[in-house]
This record gives structure tokens, C-alpha cells and sequence, in this order.
């Protein structure tokens, strides 16, 4: 029986920051998408999430840094891990060395926003109902009773992903056993009462009154007692007086919810042609603010190879390439959270290795290396032997006339070439060329991928030809 002609070339579960990147990625190279999301209105508490380096580097890539900052409070690039208080360590390989705190209905916007003005589609008030999928696409039947077909599904809704479990793939990891109470509320009382109390109770790393400005705070305490799923502005009161033995006049809540320490990852990423991406692929406590950021990142993995695939140059491994780099990522990620949250315990032993670990900080490597994991960018993909930088992301370093991330904003590889003898030949279709021998770089050429990751180092034509190959296909199609 003949099979209905595409609806789409890619359907996308999900319109939080994952699906929403990922579906601009795709239109950046022509890719027909849809973006299903269950909710029938955006969300709107205004809740401040962080965007560390990694992923302001990857938002100047694409052009959309500027706009994101206009929204947004720089903080100091420090004090991620476990909330150990430490200054910014020298030396941090990034021209974007901050975080970069914004409200996360902004943030959605401004992504949604982004792949709907490149001509995604998006469909509020829908999701996944079923699939089933063939060598040639997906069939997909939404809530609505509607039916689409595609090329390829991708699954970027959340923990309790609905793709990933029709899908039938595993979850596994472990159940939520602390829970914790996190809102954003005004305060009553001045700063110096805040001060004098917490140092009292500083020695529980789950509890915390941190100032953003303007009177309001960020408010963490345990949830211990505390029944409802959604907790109330008197559940923090309650939690406060019972911690400080004050409630610290709390009022006004900009948004209250209540997280576990659950931490799971998914088996796999890609079953044919459904994949998964962000919470739908991975969970754990928000200790670091990795969460958002993860996943974002996931989406500029993935994007450009699908969008390859679905062009029909990609290399036959190419989208496989998208599991193997990204999942020992979460998996890393995973155990620093869970490292993480140990160190947030109240047992003798927990805070010894967490005294030992404040003193090691003091050195600055050892604070640099840990600031660098929550940041992301000491991320090294696998890409066979060679130089360090080899499989690592590139900075933003000068080139000529600007900068090398104004370069990248189409999503196309890049040869920068400072020997002025190399050529991008029968892959300029997908590959810009930038010869420039003033480039503030070490090495006299590499190929950048679309996500900014170093795929080829060296100054030879025939072995620069065979890794773009490998990254982008045969030439001259």
C-alpha cells in the first residue's frame, strides 16, 4: 500500500529551549518543520534560569547573544559548584566568561520567536498521541486525532517524554530521595538580618536566601513535611521559620516549585528515526544550573546533521555521531550533579570531603576545571588522534573584519585557512571558506563544524579533503 506523501520533514515534541533551537537549526538549512506543544499558552511565571558560557557562545554563533542580553544580568563566573563560594578563576578559554541570568519566558520567547521569524511552524494546545515509523519516515497521530507524516521525529518533551516511552526506551537511574523547595520572592527584612541568620544555618547546603535585586530573592530550603506537589508561599514560610527560625517577611512569590534529586538518562538517544533531546533524554537536580543548557546544546548537536540527513549528503554515520558525542556529555553531567548534591548533605562525611574540596578550590586549575565542566566548554568530542584542540569547540577569537562567530550565524561548516592555500572545492555548498592569514589562531588551518567544533587541523589539501568527507559528505553534489 503506498505510503501518504510528508507532511514535514521533521515533527518536533516540544517548544520549550530544545525543541525551539533545534527547530531553528533545522530551518537554517531549508528543513520543513512543525513544533508541538501541549500547552496552550506559554508559561508565565518568570523564573530566572542561567545561561553559562558554552551556550552563550553557541547563542553568538547564531546572531542572537544581543538580543538575549538586553534581557538578561551578567554575574561572575563563579560559585557554580555545589555553591561553594570562590572567586572567578583565571584563565577561563572563553570571550564570553560570565553567566548570563534571564527570565525563562524570555528566553523561550526570544527561541521561539527565532525558529518561527526562519519559518518553523508552531502548533500550541497538541502533542504526540502515537507513531509508528517505517524505513521511510513516521507516521505521528496527534491528541487531536490528526495524523501527519515525516522524515523523522524528535521527542524534545520533557521528563515525562512521551516519545521516549512509546518509543520504549529505558529510563533508567535513580528515584528522587531529597526533596527541595525553589522559588523567587521579595523579602521583608533587610539585608543585614538575611546575613545574620543564614550564617547560623550555613552549614545546610540546601538552604539559601541569595539577592537578585530590588528587594527580591532566590529562596532555597528543604522540603522535608511538606506534602503538596505544588508548594504555597506558606509551605516556604513554614520551611523558613522552621530552618531560621524566621520567615523573613517573604512575600510577593515570582514563582514557587518544589524539584527532587531523580537522575536518569535514556538508554538511547535514536531508535530508526525517532530521536530524543533534551529532559527527554536526561534528568537531575538543577544543582549548577546545567539543565536548560544541556539540552540547548543537545539541539546545535543535532540539528545540522539531521538537517544534513534529510538533505540527502550526510554521511551514512553522521547522525549517529549525535548519540555517541552527546550521551557520555549527559552522563558526565549526570555524575557532577550527583557529586554535587552529595556535598549538599548534612552528614559528617559529606562535609569533610566538602572542607577538603573548598581548600582544594583555592587552586586554581582545580577551580577552573570545575567551573569549566558546569560551563561546558571543556568538552572534547572523540574525533580519533591528534592535536588537544582537536574535537573541541574553537573561541571567539578576531579575524579579519570582526569576529570568527559572526561567521557561523547561517549554521555552515567553516574552513578558516590562514595558509591561503587550502580550499572548501566541492563542499562550498556547505562549507563557507574564510583565508585570513591575521587570524588570532596557533594552527594554520582548521575546519569548524556548524556547532564550532574543530573537525580538522593541519595545512594539507588531500587530508583536509578527507575530513570533509567525513563531516559533509561526497563533493560536488
Amino acid at each position: 500500500m503506498d505510503t501518504p506523501p510528508f507532511t514535514f520533514d521533521v515533527v518536533i515534541a516540544g517548544c520549550g529551549p530544545t525543541g525551539a533551537v533545534l527547530a531553528a537549526e533545522l530551518r537554517l538549512h531549508d528543513v520543513s518543520v512543525l513544533v508541538l506543544e501541549q500547552d496552550t499558552e506559554p508559561a508565565s511565571f518568570v523564573r530566572i534560569v542561567g545561561l553559562h558560557m558554552r551556550s552563550l557562545e553557541l547563542m553568538a554563533m547564531r546572531g542572537l547573544l544581543d538580543r538575549l542580553l538586553e534581557h538578561g544580568r551578567q554575574r561572575p563566573a563563579a560559585g557554580f559548584f555545589a555553591g561553594i563560594p570562590k572567586p572567578v578563576p583565571q584563565g577561563l578559554d572563553s570571550a564570553y566568561a560570565y553567566l548570563l541570568g534571564v527570565p525563562q519566558p524570555v528566553i523561550v520567547r526570544l527561541l521561539e520567536e527565532h525558529a518561527s521569524r526562519l519559518g518553523a511552524q508552531v502548533r500550541r494546545g497538541c502533542a504526540v498521541a502515537g507513531f509508528a515509523q517505517d524505513a521511510e519516515g513516521v507516521t505521528v497521530e496527534l491528541t487531536s486525532g490528526e495524523q501527519l507524516r515525516a522524515r523523522y521525529l524528535v521527542g524534545c518533551d520533557g521528563s515525562r517524554s512521551a516519545v521516549r516511552k512509546l518509543l520504549g526506551v529505558g529510563f533508567p537511574g535513580e528515584p528522587s530521595r531529597t526533596e527541595t523547595l525553589m522559588g523567587e520572592m521579595a523579602v521583608g527584612v533587610p539585608p543585614s538580618e538575611i546575613a545574620a541568620k543564614m550564617a547560623g544555618v550555613a552549614v545546610h547546603r540546601r538552604f539559601w536566601l541569595r539577592p537578585f535585586g530590588e528587594g527580591v530573592y532566590s529562596v532555597v530550603v528543604p522540603a522535608a513535611g511538606v506534602s503538596s506537589e505544588q508548594p504555597t508561599l506558606d509551605d516556604f514560610k513554614h520551611q523558613l521559620r522552621a530552618f531560621a527560625g524566621t520567615d523573613f517577611g517573604v512575600h510577593s512569590p515570582r514563582w514557587l516549585s518544589r524539584f527532587g534529586d531523580a537522575t536518569r538518562l535514556a538508554e538511547r538517544y535514536r531508535v530508526g528515526r525517532v530521536l530524543l533531546a533534551g529532559d527527554a533524554a536526561h534528568i537531575h537536580p538543577p544543582t549548577g544550573g546545567q539543565g536548560l543548557n544541556l539540552g540547548v546544546q543537545d539541539a546545535f548537536n543535532l540539528g545540522w546533521k539531521l538537517a544534513a540527513r534529510v538533505a540527502g549528503w550526510a554521511p551514512e554515520t553522521l547522525l549517529d555521531t549525535y548519540e555517541t558525542e552527546r550521551r557520555p556529555v549527559a552522563a558526565e553531567v549526570l555524575d557532577n550533579t550527583r557529586a554535587q548534591m552529595a556535598l549538599s548533605s548534612d552528614e559528617p562525611g559529606a562535609q569533610a570531603v566538602r572542607r577538603l574540596l573548598t581548600e582544594l578550590m583555592d587552586i586554581n586549575e582545580v577551580n577552573r576545571h570545575l567551573i569549566e565542566k558546569i560551563a561546558a566548554i571543556g568538552i572534547r568530542y572523540d574525533f580519533g588522534d591528534g592535536p588537544d584542540l582537536l574535537g573541541r569547540r574553537l573561541r571567539d577569537v578576531d579575524v579579519h573584519g570582526g569576529r570568527l562567530y559572526e561567521r557561523l550565524h547561517r549554521g555552515r561548516g567553516l574552513l578558516l585557512d590562514r595558509t591561503g592555500r587550502l580550499s572548501a572545492g566541492g563542499w562550498a555548498d556547505r562549507v563557507d571558506h574564510l583565508a585570513d592569514p591575521t587570524a588570532v589562531l596557533d594552527v594554520p588551518g582548521v575546519l569548524l563544524r556548524p556547532d564550532g567544533h574543530v573537525a580538522w587541523i593541519g595545512d594539507e589539501q588531500r587530508e583536509l579533503d578527507d575530513h570533509l568527507t567525513r563531516w559533509f559528505g561526497s563533493p560536488g553534489r
